[in-house]
């Protein structure tokens, strides 16, 4: 706030300084000297001359700064008209090697892919080769007797399930890691052509740029476009985007190529492994059925078949079986054939033994009839004594025929197992190069 005194004051001072002026205004103009008039004429047109000469200098320097201007500009859109040529020589170079690297990834991938689809049909031929093996491992449990041995049939089948399952698992591994190089080989192709789009976008910009000209219709005057915006890269950080992606495109047509050469050995090794031990066991079949069969046979030569005719046809019995049973037949003949004589002699001393007073004498007669019954009943007895083992002999060979004919039965099974349950099954594995 302004106090009254103050205010007071300065109102006397801006009057004051009113009335100086007007005085001042009021006064009559002073004349000037003719010497003065002289001179201010001189000054003025000294003055002219100065600023003519000025005003000619300035149009001369602006005449010398517009041809100035106009060179540097020339020189400048020169300048950068070279710079989008070389920009477009080297985003075509950059975009003709992607285009290149690309190509080359993008048939890679393709090759890549028939190696898979063989890998795939390696792994289902391999399906069909172990359910046959175990079928005949299953077949082969159905051998009875001691013709159930873990023989070298059994041992190369249960290699060949080994060999073959050891082979799905391989070929199940690499097509795993052949589709994990498809993936990565589809992702690189991606970034490759994404970096492919964007070249093909810049060279359009740049050819654009390249055709503009001063007399252009549609040049303007657009905003803000003087900046360096936040997302612009650097030519070393986009040369080195291009570049990585090249290399990773290299790399990865790299792996696959050698993965290519690892499924051939893989397919080519396996198809080897697989024929080689479906031979051994085929080997093995045939040995074994001609080791079976020579044994049926050396059994069946141990039954000297004899064809007896009678009204329900024939039977097979051994020769040793029939000569014992017609020893058996003699046997028990002899023995009644003694029957008689034996009665005769125990007859007449039974008859002797009625002879009244001394006439019952031990003379030569009773001596000689006592004598004949006892070495009658010796030769009977041991006639029954051989009659006894003769049957039993008998039974034992009839036991051994049965045992026999089993063990020839069980040689056959055995045989109609391998040569016809299991070999021609295995005639239809068809193991080829994949």
């Amino acid at each position: 706030m302004i106090s009254g005194s103050t205010f007071q004051e300065f109102t006397c001072v801006v009057c004051k300084a009113f009335q100086k002026t007007m005085a001042r205004l009021l006064q009559a103009p002073p004349k000037f000297h003719p010497s003065e008039w002289h001179v201010a004429n001189k000054m003025q047109c000294a003055s002219t001359e100065s600023q003519k000469s000025s005003s000619e200098r300035l149009v001369a320097e602006s005449r010398r700064l517009v041809d100035e201007i106009e060179k540097t500009t020339q020189k400048t859109q020169s300048s950068v008209n070279k710079k989008i040529e070389q920009r477009l020589e080297e985003t075509k170079f950059w975009k003709q090697e992607l285009d290149n690297t690309l190509e080359q990834l993008v048939n890679e991938t393709e090759v890549l892919l028939t190696f898979k689809i063989r890998l795939e049909k390696a792994l289902e031929s391999c399906k069909e080769p172990l359910v046959i093996s175990q079928k005949c491992l299953l077949n082969r449990q159905r051998r009875a007797g001691t013709d159930l041995v873990h023989d070298e049939v059994e041992q190369e089948l249960v290699k060949e399930a080994e060999v073959l399952q050891g082979v799905i698992a391989l070929l199940e591994r690499t097509l795993e890691q052949t589709n994990e190089q498809l993936r990565l080989n589809r992702s690189t192709k991606y970034n490759l052509e994404m970096d492919v789009k964007d070249k093909f976008a810049a060279l359009m910009i740049d050819n654009y740029c390249a055709n503009l000209t001063n007399n252009t219709a549609d040049v303007r005057y657009p905003d803000k476009t003087v900046k360096i915006e936040e997302n612009f890269v650097s030519p070393e950080d986009w040369l080195y985007f291009s570049n990585i992606n090249v290399e990773k495109a290299d790399k990865e047509r790299n792996n696959s190529m050698a993965l290519r050469v690892l499924i051939d050995s893989i397919l080519s090794q396996a198809v080897n492994d697989m024929c080689k031990q479906c031979e051994m066991v085929n080997i093995a079949f045939r040995n074994r059925a001609k080791e079976v069969r020579d044994a049926k046979h050396k059994l069946e030569t141990l039954l000297a078949v004899c064809a007896v005719l009678s009204s329900v046809g024939f039977v097979k019995v051994m020769e040793e079986t029939a000569s014992q049973e017609m020893n058996i037949v003699a046997l028990k003949k002899a023995i009644a054939d003694k029957e008689g004589p034996v009665k005769v002699a125990q007859t007449r001393l039974e008859a002797r033994n009625h002879r009244p007073g001394v006439e019952l004498c031990y003379d030569a007669v009773q001596y000689r009839l006592t004598g004949e019954v006892q070495e009658i009943t010796r030769n009977i007895q041991r006639l029954k004594d051989t009659l006894a083992l003769a049957e039993t002999e008998l039974k034992g060979l009839r036991r051994r025929q049965l045992s026999l004919e089993e063990e020839i039965q069980i040689k056959a099974d055995t045989l109609y197992i391998d040569e016809v349950l299991c070999m021609p099954m295995r005639e239809s594995v068809c193991i080829n190069n994949f």
